[in-house]
């Protein structure tokens, strides 16, 4: 694949993201449902391919030679088909650069109970997917099954953890599991929105969320909006250190490929580490398997934690341009990873896909219900939406949601969020241990991955409400 046919694949993309955000200006009911512009440029990309469009005209026998593929040429599919693969790495490896990094103490004191709250959803998708592969999926329809773990990584990890993950799902051969885990990130963005909508009236309506949070009033003098999907808002800081001769988006872009650049060798050492000792003589692999973002994400976050240390003899990280590249990135992912998903395959799967959607949202839902009062001491509700509308597959959903009932943050939903992402996402939701699931069920079995993460959502469970519920006077 060469460099024109890559630069011409993102100009495709962009153009999708262009015609996407004029849309999206004059349809309100997208703007109601909080669907980001480039999921819209991912499915108008879809239905101007070949798979729609040109298998329209195909049917229909029109005599336009340029239709019958569709608009998008086969050379931009096949690198759109790739990058998801290689941009995810951007996404995960900035998720931590730029943002201050606190003592343990402080985030399990701030966040602690949106910790076990997050965990709780996250290892259930594990426990609730593998049971429903164990029961129905495998006998019934005759799925892998690594199917079990497709709630937690189209959910709870969204659409760029489903796009990075399409090599690890070749690999055990269960290649249409990237266009299924991508059907359950787009159906959980709609349905998480909705859900939620539905259970901040229900807790109105009930008391449990009081009218006055819901009006917004005047922030303290000098405080600035915290800006959606930031928990760290940091404005650029001219300090004088700056070399002006070498452009600051320079110096992120080489922070961010610094933070892949570590986390391709820490990738190295523990294959290695792995090849001479437990899987010397065939034994059981995990690191083979383990793709690079997480370990980029651990990667990018080593970096963070060095530069803390160096302090003003360090460069300055902008936490807002850092999120430009991250936003790019994430934009390009999601438009070519849903530009070339498999309607055919999501039609021969339909009904594994409907209950796999159903069961994961049924989980979210009533665990949110039943967990957010019992393990978060104050404003479970408030302090909860973040991480219901993150278990459904966006984390801005669940912000969203949290502005909406507390639009002044006066129960510190945002920050404890923020803080809980350091405790969260080197894990689950797109960490290593999403990144191990399909291959620890391949080799393991399901009914070992199900111990193991039943384990996990006891310990979370235990946590949460022996250590941080409310306390009796």
């Amino acid at each position: 694949m060469g460099v024109s046919q890559v630069l011409v694949a993102i100009g495709w993309a962009a153009g999708f993201i262009l015609v996407a955000k004029v849309i999206h200006r004059h349809a309100s009911v997208l703007r109601r449902l909080f669907v980001p512009s480039s999921v819209v440029a991912g499915l108008l990309a879809l239905l101007l391919g070949p798979q729609v469009l040109g298998t329209l005209a195909e049917a229909r026998g029109w005599d336009v030679p340029w239709l019958a593929g569709g608009l998008l040429p086969e050379a931009v599919l096949e690198a759109w088909s790739a990058l998801p693969g290689l941009l995810i790495n951007v996404v995960f490896a900035a998720l931590f650069l730029g943002k201050t990094i606190p003592p343990l103490k402080d985030i399990v004191k701030v966040a602690g109970p949106q910790v076990a709250l997050g965990q709780s959803l996250a290892w259930g998708q594990y426990v609730v997917g593998i049971l429903l592969a164990i029961a129905v999926l495998q006998p019934v329809f005759g799925m892998d099954p690594v199917a079990g773990a497709l709630i937690e990584i189209g959910l709870e990890g969204g659409h760029g953890t489903a796009a990075a993950l399409e090599s690890t799902f070749e690999e055990f051969d269960f290649a249409e599991g990237t266009d299924l885990a991508l059907g359950l990130a787009t159906i959980g963005l709609v349905a998480g929105v909705l859900a939620g909508l539905a259970i901040i009236n229900w807790a109105v309506a009930t008391g449990r969320i009081s009218r006055e949070d819901l009006e917004p009033g005047s922030r303290p003098e000098g405080e600035e909006a915290e800006a959606l999907g930031e928990f760290d808002e940091r404005e650029p800081v001219d300090d004088g250190r700056e070399d002006i001769a070498i452009d600051q988006l320079s110096v992120h872009i080489g922070l961010v490929a610094l933070a892949i650049g570590l986390g391709w060798l820490l990738q190295r050492a523990l294959v290695g580490l792995e090849s001479l000792t437990w899987a010397r003589d065939g034994g059981f692999e995990v690191f083979r398997h383990i793709p690079l973002f997480p370990l980029a994400m651990i990667g990018g976050l080593a970096l963070q934690v060095a530069l803390g240390r160096l302090g003003d003899s360090g460069p300055h990280v902008d936490r807002g341009l850092i999120n430009r590249l991250s936003g790019v990135s994430l934009d390009l992912v999601i438009v070519t990873a849903l530009g070339t998903i498999s309607l055919a395959v999501l039609g021969a799967n339909i009904w594994p896909l409907a209950l796999l959607a159903v069961a994961g949202l049924a989980w979210s839902i009533r665990a949110f219900l039943l967990l957010a009062p019992r393990i978060v001491p104050d404003h479970p509700y408030q302090r909860g939406l973040a991480d219901f509308g993150q278990s459904t597959g966006m984390t801005v959903t669940g912000l969203l949601l949290v502005r909406m009932v507390d639009p002044d943050n006066r129960t510190r939903a945002m920050e404890g969020f923020g803080y809980k992402q350091l405790l969260f996402e080197p894990f689950v939701g797109g960490g290593v241990f999403t990144a191990i699931s399909v291959p620890l069920i391949a080799q393991l079995g399901p009914w070992a991955v199900l111990g193991i993460t039943g384990t996990f959502l006891a310990v979370s469970l235990s946590v949460g409400l022996l250590v941080f519920g409310p306390k009796e006077s």
